[in-house]
């Protein structure tokens, strides 16, 4: 679906104004992203956009151009300090992953050049083949609060510390705010790493024990120590970061990854973002 009016007045100030050094004038924003979101929402190849949208080259450049100098992202980051700032933002947050199946298209890009990092662009080969992870924050309205994408063998818990280092929200004065009140997640975060993290951040943790590391703790009577707080009815609401990657999903051009670049396949993301929190 194109961008309704009430969020296109959301997002058009947070757009840049400036023109591009060549190439004079810009396509208007509003259509280039429209069309944007057409693709990642019907998972469309690039070449067969609709002729209403224009060339395609122009509407890929912009995505692209626009990941390169964090434009994807600031906007993202503007629509979810505007929620802070309305008081629509609570800080109860949920953690979690979720693989994509990469199809082949995606697979072959080049390690080095702008955009590029000289690795495997989140790209590796998991049960199902080859896939790419999203770990994400999401709010308890469903809403993503960050994104970190890696190779689909990848475990959950290594890249937690990365998902919160880019849980950042401006405010209209003062610091961004950076420490949740609460941080949700499932056993797979489970470890006196991320629990120690969250201790020393003061950030109060509701992720239950694996069985495994309770049995640990009782083999070793009282050196095994205090099993860690849990709240079981705080826990319910960990649901959300599984609604909000349901909602995610639903743009096909997410579900599946059909990007080269994980700088690309970030932005749709972003994208992606930036509609559910202007709709919000």
């Amino acid at each position: 679906m194109p961008l309704s009016d009430v969020q296109w007045a959301r997002i058009e100030p947070l757009l840049p104004d400036r023109m591009p050094k060549r190439g004079g004038r810009w396509r208007d924003h509003r259509e280039v992203i429209d069309a944007i979101a057409f693709k990642f929402q019907t998972g469309t190849q690039w070449v067969h956009l609709p002729e209403k949208y224009g060339n395609w080259r122009g509407v890929y450049n912009r995505l692209r151009m626009w990941a390169l100098d964090g434009t994807w992202e600031r906007v993202f980051t503007a629509l979810m300090a505007q929620a802070d700032a309305d008081e629509d933002l609570t800080w109860a947050v949920s953690v979690d992953s979720t693989i994509v199946r990469a199809h082949q298209h995606a697979a072959g890009a080049r390690k080095k050049g702008p955009g590029r990092r000289a690795t495997d662009h989140a790209i590796g080969r998991s049960r199902g083949g080859l896939s790419t992870k999203i770990h994400l924050a999401a709010d308890d309205c469903c809403r993503p609060l960050a994104f970190v994408l890696t190779a689909g063998q990848a475990g959950d818990a290594p890249a937690f510390t990365d998902v919160m280092a880019r849980l950042r929200v401006p405010r209209r004065r003062g610091r961004p705010r950076t420490r949740p009140d609460v941080v949700l997640a499932d056993k797979a975060y489970s470890s006196r790493a991320i629990r120690d993290h969250l201790r020393k951040r003061g950030i109060r943790a509701v992720i239950p024990s694996p069985a495994d590391q309770r049995g640990n703790r009782l083999r070793r009577g009282s050196r095994g120590g205090r099993p860690p707080a849990f709240n079981r009815e705080t826990y319910k609401q960990r649901n959300t970061v599984e609604r909000c990657i349901n909602r995610l999903k639903q743009w096909r051009g997410v579900a599946t990854r059909y990007e080269k670049t994980a700088t690309v396949n970030l932005a749709g993301l972003h994208v992606a973002g930036i509609f559910l929190w202007s709709a919000r």
